[in-house]
Parts: C-alpha cells; structure tokens; sequence
C-alpha cells in the first residue's frame, strides 16, 4: 500500500519497535532485549511486513541498536522500510532535545549509527517543537533528505493547525513535505477524527496510528492488568473510565464473530481510508499473529456502529 501520496510502498501493519530494547535502559522495564526481539521481527518478515518503526529516545537508543542489527542480518535493506523519530531527550544540557538543526542533524546522524544503515525511509518529528522556528526545523528535514540520509520525512502527535502551518511552510519553501502522520488513533480514543484525519486526506497525507490497541486495554477485559500496565505512567493519563463500555462492545463484536478482541479493534482502524498502517507493538509471538489476522476481518455497517456508538468526548491526550 502507497504511504498517502507517496510511492513509497509500505505493508498494511507496521510493527512498532518501541517493546524492542534493552529493559535496563530507559523507561520501559517491559522491553524485549535482542534475543527475544529476533523472533518476533523474523516472524514479521516472514509475514510480509516490511514497515518497521522506532525512535531514537526508545530505551535509551537500545532499540535502534536491536533492529537495526536484527534487520542487517534477516533482510534485505532494500527490501524494508525503515523509520525512526527525533525530539524526546537524548542528552542532558542544551541541545539535547527538541527540532533545532543542531539536534535534529546530530540525531539522525546517532541513529543511522545504531540502526547500521547509511539511511532511514521515513525520518519522523516525534512532537511538535514551540520552542523553534518551523523554518529552522523545516530546512533541516529537508537537508537531511537532500544528503541521502532519509528518504521521506513524517510527523507525529500535534494540533491540527501546527500540522497544517508545518505542511503549508515546507510547500510554499519548495522543502520536502510530509508524507505521513503517526498520531494517537484508536477506539478509546478518537479526537484525530474533528480535524486532524479530515487535514490528512485532503492533503495526501497517509496515517499510521500509534497505540491502535489503547495499550492493550482493547484487546482485555477493562480490569485486567498487565506488566506494561502497571509501569506505564503516560498509558495511565490517556483513557477515562467511561471507556469501559467500548471495550465491553469490543468483546461482544469479537465473541460474535469468533474473533479475538484485538483483531476486531484493528479491523475496525483498516476500514478507515484515512488509515494506511496501524502500528501494533508486540512482546509475544502470538500478539504478532493475532494482529495479522485482524487482516482477514471486515465489518459490517452494524459492527461499526456497535463499536463506536459508545464513543464521548475526550480531553486532548497524547501529543
């Protein structure tokens, strides 16, 4: 499938990355080190997917370190298309953060050396920045797919109208624009739909959701609790407890169908047009085949009205 009006081909799932990393480093003590990722990235090559995701803040850098060397040696870098983000924290004192060309030059300089390639496919802001000019961000994006060290540039979780300011600068400076937006997009969680979805099909923009399962709380019953759950702050601001009633119509859809719960709340993303990858991070090899199935499933106009009729309104979360 293209990536918006890209010709870059992506598969449908995109395995995000950031469950791959040293549980030592970092924030994520739920991480799988290289051992048990490998695995898991092969089984999703085998499958077809060829859309990898990571960051260069996810467990201190350990993950670039894992996939990168895992792909060096199970596929062909031709083959995959490989994306990574830039923002979050890398260093202590000035210039450790943030879009400024100083970081973002640096950065993706540290993650080419992690990741053990000579360049990404999709080199992704991570935020957006207030505390630098767009321009600045802008020409450095733009220069770093000039040099050959990205293919194409994306963004991640912001306001539709910073998005829209960004998309229509790099436009009208002749810079290298867009191409997708990762944004926090899920049953529990639909705010992208009042104005940032509707921005990205009319501007060609392809869409791949981060946390398409809602942490996980769409795939289990509402109280039940997990590793990642328990140590995941951020996860634990995102959902309200009227959520609940979506994820019981989730169970209700799937035990009709005979399908799992996960399946069905990916099925229900892919029927977005909107939507080209939905990134779906796994820890076990069944996540991952649980997720490939969703592929098989398409619902009914009924189904889709039973899972989002519960829907209220959110408080912004996310960005």
């Amino acid at each position: 499938m293209k990536l918006g009006r890209s010709g870059l081909e992506v598969s449908r799932l995109c395995l995000g990355c950031m469950s791959f990393g040293d549980p030592q480093r970092g924030n994520h003590p739920w991480s799988l080190a290289e051992a048990d990722a490998t695995p898991v990235i092969r089984r999703a090559l085998d499958a077809g997917i060829n859309f990898f995701d990571t960051a260069n803040v996810y467990s201190d850098g350990t993950s670039e370190e894992i996939v990168g060397k895992v792909l060096a040696s199970h596929a062909r870098r031709e083959e995959v298309v490989l994306a990574t983000k830039v923002y979050s924290r890398m260093h202590p004192g000035p210039n450790g953060a943030g879009l400024s060309r100083k970081a973002v030059l640096a950065e993706v300089d540290n993650s080419l050396r992690r990741l053990k390639t000579d360049y990404v496919d999709l080199y992704q802001v991570h935020r957006f920045d207030p505390t630098t000019p767009i321009d600045e961000t802008l020409e450095a994006l733009h220069d770093v797919v000039k040099s050959g060290k990205a293919r194409y540039v994306g963004a991640s979780s912001m306001y539709a109208w910073q998005f829209a300011q960004m998309l229509y600068t790099a436009r009208h400076r002749g810079w290298s624009s867009f191409v997708s937006m990762q944004d926090h997009y899920n049953l529990l969680y639909r705010e992208e739909e009042r104005e940032m979805l509707p921005l990205c099909a009319a501007e060609g923009v392809g869409v791949i959701p981060w946390s398409p399962l809602a942490r996980g709380r769409l795939a289990r019953d509402w109280d039940e609790a997990t590793e990642r759950s328990r140590t995941d702050e951020f996860g634990k601001r995102l959902y309200l407890a009227e959520d609940r009633s979506i994820v019981e119509a989730v169970a209700q859809v799937a035990q009709a169908r005979g399908r799992s719960r996960a399946q069905v709340a990916l099925a229900w993303l892919l029927s977005k047009p909107v939507v080209t990858a939905p990134i779906v991070g796994v820890t076990k090899l069944e996540h991952l085949d649980d997720a490939l199935g969703a592929l098989e499933v398409e619902l009914s106009p009924e189904e889709v009205e039973q899972l989002e009729s519960p829907y209220r309104p959110h408080p912004i979360a996310g960005h």
